[in-house]
């Protein structure tokens, strides 16, 4: 399960590049992906949009026992 994670992160990880972001993966606990925004995605004003509706989207689609992404 961790690999396929990575994978997506993967795909992510260009497009916060972008704007000198990254992301990590934490731990995946109960269907539940935590990760934490590195780079100028810690603490942006937009964080929480991108994880739901950018980060939290793909994975799902990637990942179907993925019920949530959380950012710790």
């Amino acid at each position: 399960m961790n690999e396929k994670i990575e994978q997506a992160l993967e795909e992510i990880r260009p497009m916060l590049a972008r704007h000198l972001g990254n992301i990590e993966f934490v731990k995946f606990e109960r269907n539940i992906v935590y990760v934490r925004f590195l780079g100028t995605c810690k603490g942006c004003p937009l964080s929480q949009l991108t994880l739901k509706a950018g980060v939290e989207d793909l994975m799902k689609t990637r990942v179907p026992e993925i019920l949530a992404v959380e950012a710790v």
